[in-house]
C-alpha cells in the first residue's frame, strides 16, 4: 500500500482532485464545454419534466454519461499528447477511440431522451 492519506483526508483530496479534473476540462476542451451547456439547457427539463422516477435517472444519466466519457476521452487525448506530436497508428486509433465512445454517449443520449418524448407524447394523447 502507498503511503499517504488515509480516511476521510483521502476522501477530501480525491475530490479536490476531481473538482480539478473537471476545471481543466471546461479550461481546455471546448467539446466539454458545449456538452455542459447542454447539460444546462437539459437538466432542467428532465427535472421538471412530468415523467417516472425512472424516465429522470435515465435522462439525466445520459447527459452525465456524455461529460464522463468526454472527460475520459480528453484524458486519453492528454496522454497521447504528452508522449509525443508526430503520427503514430496506436496513438491515433486511441484518440479515434475515444471519439468514438463520445459519439456513441451522445447517440445513446438522443435514443434515451426520444424514446421518453415518444411515450409522453402518446400518453398525452391517449384519451
Amino acid at each position: 500500500m502507498k503511503p499517504g492519506k488515509t480516511g476521510l483526508g483521502r476522501i477530501v483530496s480525491a475530490i479536490g482532485y476531481s473538482w480539478q479534473g473537471i476545471k481543466s476540462a471546461f479550461q481546455h476542451e471546448a467539446a466539454f464545454r458545449q456538452e455542459c451547456l447542454l447539460v444546462l439547457l437539459l437538466l432542467p427539463v428532465a427535472l421538471f419534466w412530468d415523467v417516472t422516477a425512472v424516465e429522470k435517472v435515465i435522462l439525466i444519466g445520459s447527459l452525465l454519461l456524455v461529460l464522463i466519457v468526454e472527460l475520459l476521452n480528453s484524458a486519453v487525448e492528454a496522454v497521447v499528447d504528452r508522449i509525443g506530436h508526430e503520427h503514430h497508428e496506436l496513438a491515433g486509433r486511441a484518440k479515434d477511440m475515444g471519439s468514438a465512445a463520445v459519439l456513441l454517449s451522445m447517440l445513446l443520449l438522443v435514443l434515451a431522451w426520444g424514446i421518453i418524448l415518444v411515450d409522453y407524447v402518446s400518453r398525452s394523447h391517449t384519451p
